[in-house]
């Protein structure tokens, strides 16, 4: 059986308030008491409960992470960067997955981080008033992924430009019937890529004088399996598009298997770009808008954390994104094609 607290106490013939401040390194003990407490706490082996120095310390040394969905690629790698500076740091991390909007009802009228938590981090959430307001009622640190809102910090790309070079790009090539695929703008959770990066697709159709047609636009809810039904809809079209923006790479994965499956061939009869570079978007040969998902995810943390050290004032950080041309726009720019040039 281990030893306890009391036990320290009873040997060194302290206090365990006294046990307790000596080994935290608290200065109000003498030297004599603390080396008798140290000598007393090896000879038996004691180790103190982290938990209960923490609340000793009115600090939990844990980071509330709060995400619309959990089963998803985005939101893994931003939890994986999140988790790995957490840890370096000394701190846990709490997932809060909402997962509908009954959950995220629930969340921010229940607040469970109350009280367990020393900041909290919301990821690609457009927070309505009153769950800003509820965030801000426990006057803790609050960061935001993916928006910006005031008074908070936040980490972010800019979704409507990185959107508007990817169409842009099929633009350059000639097409003028290009398709949207991506998230439902409707969705009660209020996910923010499907707004932004839909704006940033309609704003450049609309510099180049075209028109914007809703027929073009399908749902895919960002995953392979909407990716395809979206494309067979648009691919039963009177007239089909010759180019597809898809708002992630999962959904463009989804398109190019539905257009070879028809016979067609991408990006001959079809060009299809998406959107993050995911890790397989090269192996597919895929062009995209390249974001430093997990750059995001550590960058906030760690603002969160010096905001815990320095009380830092709430900041507001844009990365930058790269349009990544590959295969499924320009063939000349294929990564197979370029491993065969040498031959």
């Amino acid at each position: 059986m281990s030893a306890s607290i009391e036990d320290v106490a009873k040997r060194a013939g302290v206090s365990i308030a006294t046990v307790s401040r000596s080994l935290r390194g608290l200065p109000d003990v003498a030297a004599s008491t603390r080396d008798r407490v140290v000598t007393a706490a090896r000879e038996l082996d004691y180790v103190a409960s982290p938990f209960a120095a923490r609340l000793a310390s009115g600090r939990s040394s844990t980071l509330g992470v709060v995400v619309p969905f959990i089963n998803r690629w985005f939101f893994a790698e931003v939890l994986g960067a999140v988790e790995t500076v957490l840890s370096a740091a000394g701190y846990d991390l709490l997932l809060h997955n909402l997962g509908d909007s009954d959950g995220r009802e629930r969340f921010f009228s229940m607040l469970p981080v109350r009280k367990r938590v020393d900041a909290v981090l919301v990821v690609s959430l457009a927070l309505s008033d009153y769950e800003v307001e509820a965030l801000s009622s426990l006057e803790l640190p609050v960061g935001v992924l993916g928006v910006k809102h005031p008074g908070l910090f936040s980490v972010r790309i800019d979704d409507v430009a990185a959107a508007r070079s990817a169409v842009r790009h099929l633009l350059s090539l000639g097409h003028r019937r290009i398709a949207l695929i991506g998230g439902d703008t409707d969705d009660p959770m209020r996910f923010t890529p499907p707004h932004h990066r839909g704006t940033g697709y309609r704003d450049a159709l609309t510099d180049a004088g075209i028109d914007v047609d809703p027929a073009l636009e399908g749902l895919g809810y960002f995953t392979v399996a909407g990716g395809e039904a979206a494309m067979l809809q648009l691919l039963a079209l009177d007239e089909r598009p010759t180019a597809v923006f898809a708002e992630s790479d999962e959904m463009a994965y989804g398109a190019m298997r539905t257009i070879r499956r028809a016979g067609l061939r991408v990006p001959y009869d079809i060009a299809v770009v998406g959107f993050d570079d995911h890790a397989t978007a090269g192996l597919l040969d895929l062009s995209t808008v390249r974001q430093p998902v997990a750059e995001q995810g550590a960058l906030l943390a760690r603002g969160l954390l010096a905001s815990l050290a320095h009380d830092t004032e709430p900041s507001d950080l844009v990365l930058d994104t790269e349009l990544v041309v590959r295969g499924s726009t320009v063939p000349a720019a294929s990564v197979y094609a370029q491993v065969g040039s040498g031959d």
